[in-house]
């Protein structure tokens, strides 16, 4: 079966992936957590985005469909794309010290 369609990128996402080279020929030696900063700051002052929002749009109708599509050829609505939480873990809790020292206690009771 095929893997769940992938979220399409933002406009945001789309257009700094475009300007991302002359971001970095503007500002040569520049960190990648820089780039982001800087493009976040030249996207924020642009007056026009609608050419990126709409590519954004046109790719979240197709992933739409592609969803669409992968659920009704048999795809389970649940996997893919979720996380586990923080808190998750695959290894079992611990026991509780309060719960080991019941345990003393009532081994001395016992007796």
């Amino acid at each position: 079966m095929a893997d769940k369609p992938k979220r399409p990128l933002s406009a945001y996402m789309l257009w700094l992936n475009s300007a991302r080279e002359g971001i970095k020929k503007e500002h040569p030696g520049i960190k990648v957590t820089e780039i982001a900063k800087k493009g976040g700051e030249i996207w924020r002052g642009m007056k026009d985005k609608s050419e990126w929002e709409n590519k954004a749009a046109k790719l979240k109708d197709e992933y739409t469909k592609a969803v669409q599509e992968f659920e009704k050829n048999g795809g389970d609505k649940s996997s893919g794309g979720k996380k586990r939480s923080k808190g998750a873990s695959k290894k079992p809790a611990k026991k509780s010290k309060k719960k080991d020292s019941d345990e003393d206690d009532d081994e001395d009771e016992s007796d």
